[in-house]
């Protein structure tokens, strides 16, 4: 080529190129500057929010403020989270996700001054009281729309179904009751065609699940999780082959089987979790062969696991807990090599642990945990190495515990509790684990010392088993990350070190109650953290108390101290010391502890008088016992109104005076036991006005006189059980009181939870006499009543009402002066466990319809006036001798007396209460034959003188003689059928 034409080359590429420069320069400055009313509308929408870290803090991703660099006068395109078209230079697309942004978005805000933009978002921030206003409508050409996580709330407009173009939407995790109304819902699966992510989990749709979005082959990711769906899923095969994600858990109301997937199809992520799904797993579920995560949790599923399990060999999660699986295990896990979380727990699998769990080398987490698995866990899973929690609690398991767990290197969480495991806990090799739970189980030994070099252990429960030897405070020095600390129910002891101070820094409960401690406790633990400190069933015969800043429930029953009352930190709630030897009075310090809810004193040796504060030093006291102690003087007068007390303990003292009035405004009382002490006064009839009172027990004091009728309509309501024995109540038995103890009557324990008194840190007790030995009742049933008014002056006859209280248990009206006749409708009292009407003066027959109280377990009749038959059958055949004794007048089993005549039963005792009515013209008949004036003689005497025992004897007698003597009269002539 000449030079001539390389020179016309080179100045051709000079010339192209000055254009080619010019061009771009130009072009580039065409761009740069964003439209300027689009730049004031995003300065402006700026200062309509704040900023807050906080609000942004469940973002997954980085987060930080995008808009604190946003300036006037810069290029908005530039500005971080705004996008601008490169030729117009219109912004079409706004992130501000996870940005700390906070405030509201009116429906006149600069945010819908951008009729270009095709993606926003503006997920993890916090728009509280911000709607899904008609302005998000407006963005015709939106194809993505993010408001997740960011607080809006109320109805979403429908003009978002207008967004025909959007691929794109995500609604989700807007928890302020954010609700899209029925037809809105329709609408918008209707019109956004394009659809490929629709997400509105946490929106209250209230709707039948739209199958009509199954039919979007473009759909790849569906979430309607926690939306009020209800109805039937759909039966049929699902062909979306797009689909990766379906997630529907929380819906509650929706039911179905197993979703069917046809063979072509691309599923990821399937979460049915908390619905109400049912039935069997499919066989064709070994279908979803790009399956990575199945979440089956709170279902209703129920069967084997279908053995096509094995062909899910993408799966790295699955959880079919908390289901109503059954049968074994099966051996599928050969393949399954990807797993990274398996959880069957709460079901009802049986047999043992499949080996092939051995070949999950990337097993992280595995949970069997409550079912019905036995044996001993197999030595071929030490080579799943990679564990880091192990739960296996509430099984059969048995054996030892096996050796390899002992060794795994990133192991955090291993619970074993509530099996049979034997033998002792070996020594663990590395210092990973955070939680050990090897609780009620058959170990034995000693704690081993590896135990103490978990420097990460923060929860510790080894209780309930044979363990033993002796621990050390020092022991647990290098235990600073503990907070649960559970050794109850084992034979451990253990001593003071010298320098036990500061020890356990961050421990929150501790137990070691049931063990072999004995001596002086003075553990400075958790000085700023304990809250739960159990003590209670050792022999501690001294105890120093510590400036714990957070101790709620301390608890030293029943252990061997001596001394004064230890006065509790001031934010105690629950305070046991019962059942040991400490003595003195107790110090009005004790009211300082202003939170307290129980303060149990009971069975020690305390005396003087009670503070005067003890009432009403705190509005949260609910229980206050101090049975069994020797205090003397006058129950505390004032208490708070509006207090909680629910329990008032005083038995067993020597307390003397009135009960206070003042107790009207415990409106919450359930329970006043003021039995055993010198209380005087007539009875409190006033205390008939507590709603909620279930158990009265005023026995062994000085109460006298009548008790009469009470001016309330309908007093003690709620009554159960009321004791009033040992007493001088005297006069007649209180009818009015006895009918409206509504409690015991119609009680339908088949619709009624059975549960006893009290809650979970306190359970009301109580003492009932039965045949003169008192029972202690540990735990009062709600069903269980019981009236005791025996070892009274009371007189008179029973009332008929008693036999309306057929939920009764127990009735004790014995060492009275009660007359007349054991009431006939006692046989209403089909619920009656006891009966002791003894040392009366009753009269008449035992009714053989008492035969019908099947549930009669004890009776004592004895030391009254009774007479005739014996009542056989049913219950009677079981009591002896000593339920009749001193009623000269019975005979029949099981007395050694005979009655005149086995074969005939005296009549029923409605016959006699004809004779308690007075004059009958029955009587005046048996003139017919001896004669009319000695007929009507007779009939006068009893009309005068009521119905004499002697005569009643007399006419028996002759009547069951003539009853015979017709039967042998008639067998000799044969019977006649008329």
């Amino acid at each position: 080529m000449s030079e001539h034409h390389l020179l016309l080359c080179f100045l051709f590429f000079l010339s192209f190129s000055q254009i080619l420069l010019s061009s771009c320069f130009s072009f580039s400055n065409s761009t740069k500057i964003c439209p300027h009313g689009q730049s004031l509308a995003l300065l402006h929408l700026k200062k309509s929010f704040s900023i807050k870290k906080s609000h942004s803090r469940f973002c997954r991703f980085p987060s930080y403020p995008k808009t604190e660099h946003w300036k006037e006068g810069s290029d908005c395109c530039s500005w971080d989270g705004v996008s601008c078209d490169l030729v117009t230079g219109h912004v079409i697309e706004l992130d501000l996700s996870c940005s700390w942004l906070s405030g509201t978005i009116h429906s006149n805000s600069t945010l819908f001054l951008f009729p270009h933009l095709q993606r926003l978002n503006l997920a993890f921030n916090h728009f509280y009281g911000s709607s899904v206003s008609a302005g998000f409508g407006r963005f015709s050409s939106l194809t993505y729309l993010n408001l997740s996580d960011s607080g809006f709330s109320g109805l979403i407009s429908p003009k978002i179904s207008h967004l025909s173009n959007l691929v794109s939407l995500d609604l989700s995790l807007n928890w302020y009751v954010v609700d899209i109304a029925l037809h809105g819902f329709d609408s918008l699966v209707q019109n956004l065609t394009k659809l490929q992510k629709l997400h509105l989990g946490g929106i209250s749709i209230s709707s039948v699940f739209p199958n009509s979005l199954l039919n979007r082959s473009s759909l790849i990711s569906l979430d309607l999780s926690w939306c009020e769906l209800h109805g039937r899923f759909y039966d049929h095969d699902i062909h979306l082959p797009r689909l990766e994600l379906l997630d529907l858990r929380g819906n509650s109301n929706l039911n179905g089987n197993f979703p069917r997937f046809s063979e072509n199809n691309s599923l990821i992520d399937l979460d049915l979790s908390s619905t109400n799904f049912s039935g069997e797993l499919p066989a064709s579920m070994g279908n979803l062969k790009s399956l990575q995560i199945l979440d089956l949790t709170y279902c209703q599923f129920l069967g084997s696991i279908p053995a096509s399990l094995e062909n899910l060999t993408q799966i790295t999660s699955l959880s079919l807990n908390d289901n109503h699986f059954s049968g074994k295990i099966p051996n599928i896990f050969y393949n399954l090599r990807n797993l990274i979380s398996l959880d069957l727990s709460r079901n009802n699998f049986s047999g043992q642990i499949p080996p092939s769990i051995g070949n999950l080398t990337n097993l992280h987490e595995l949970d069997f945990s409550d079912n019905q698995l036995e044996g001993a866990i197999p030595s071929s899973i030490y080579g799943v190495s990679s564990l880091s929690s192990v739960h296996l609690q509430y099984n059969l398991f048995n054996g030892t515990i096996p050796s390899w767990l002992y060794t795994l290197p990133s192991l955090v969480q291993l619970h074993l509790g509530h099996n049979k495991f034997t033998g002792h806990i070996g020594e663990f090799q590395f210092d990973s684990l955070e939680k050990i739970d090897l609780s009620m189980n058959e170990l034995n030994g000693s704690i081993p010392t590896s135990i103490f070099e978990l420097v990460n252990l923060s929860s510790l429960k080894l209780f309930s088993n044979n363990l033993s030897g002796v621990m050390e405070t020092s022991n647990f020095e290098k235990l600073i990350n503990l907070t649960y600390l559970d050794l109850s129910n084992n034979m451990l002891s253990l001593t003071m070190s010298v320098h036990s101070n500061s020890m356990l820094p961050n421990i929150q409960i501790l137990d070691l109650s049931h063990n072999n401690i004995s001596g002086m406790f003075s553990w400075n633990v958790g000085k700023d953290t304990l809250s739960y400190l159990n003590l209670s069933y050792n022999s501690i015969s001294g105890f120093e108390m510590q400036p714990w800043k957070s101790m709620q429930i301390l608890d030293l029953h029943s252990n061997l101290l001596q001394g004064p009352l230890p006065t509790p930190p001031n934010s105690t709630f629950f305070f046991s010391v019962s059942h040991n030897k400490l003595s003195g009075e107790i110090s009005p310090l004790i009211c300082k502890a202003s939170s307290m809810g129980v303060l149990e004193l009971s069975h020690n040796n305390f005396g003087g008088m009670l503070p005067h504060c003890l009432g009403n030093f705190s509005k949260d006291l609910f229980v206050l016992n101090l049975r069994k102690n020797q205090f003397h003087g006058i129950i505390p007068q004032t208490f708070l109104k509006g207090n909680s007390i629910r329990t008032l303990d005083f038995n067993g003292n020597q307390l003397e005076g009135l009960v206070p009035r003042s107790l009207i405004i415990c409106k919450e009382l359930e329970v006043l036991d003021l039995g055993n002490n010198k209380i005087n006064g007539t009875f409190p009839h006033w205390l008939g006005a507590l709603p909620k009172l279930h158990v009265l027990v005023l026995r062994s004091n000085q109460f006298h006189g009548q008790i009469g009728v009470s001016k309330i309509k309908s007093p003690f309501m709620s009554l159960r059980i009321i004791d009033l024995a040992h007493n001088d109540f005297e006069g007649d038995l209180p009818e009015m009181y006895l009918r409206s103890l509504k409690a015991t009557m119609n009680i339908d324990e088949g619709k009624m939870t059975t549960k006893y008194m009290g809650d979970a840190y306190y359970q009301d007790s109580t003492v009932v006499t039965i045949k003169g030995l008192e029972r202690k009742f540990e735990k009062i049933l709600n069903t269980f009543t019981t009236v005791d008014l025996s070892s009274n002056k009371f007189q008179g006859v029973i009332p008929e009402c008693i036999g309306n209280l057929n939920s009764l248990r127990g009735l004790n009206l014995s060492h009275n002066y009660l007359t007349g006749y054991i009431p006939l409708s006692f046989k209403n009292l089909k619920m009656l466990e006891s009966l002791d009407l003894s040392s009366n003066k009753l009269s008449g027959r035992i009714p053989q319809e008492l035969t019908s109280l099947t549930f009669l377990e004890v009776l004592n009749l004895s030391q009254n006036h009774l007479i005739g038959f014996i009542p056989q059958g049913s219950q009677f055949q079981t009591f002896g001798n000593d339920s009749y004794y001193e009623n000269p007048g019975l005979c029949g089993f099981p007395l050694s007396k005979r009655c005149t005549t086995d074969e005939i039963p005296y009549p029923s005792q409605e016959i006699e209460a004809k004779f308690e009515s007075g004059f009958d013209w029955k009587i005046s008949l048996m003139g017919y034959g001896c004669g009319l004036v000695i007929g009507l003689s007779i009939g006068c005497l009893i009309f005068v003188s009521g119905k004499p025992e002697w005569l009643v004897l007399i006419i028996d007698k002759n009547i069951h003689k003539k009853i015979v003597r017709n039967k042998r009269s008639t067998r000799g002539r044969g019977a006649r059928i008329s």
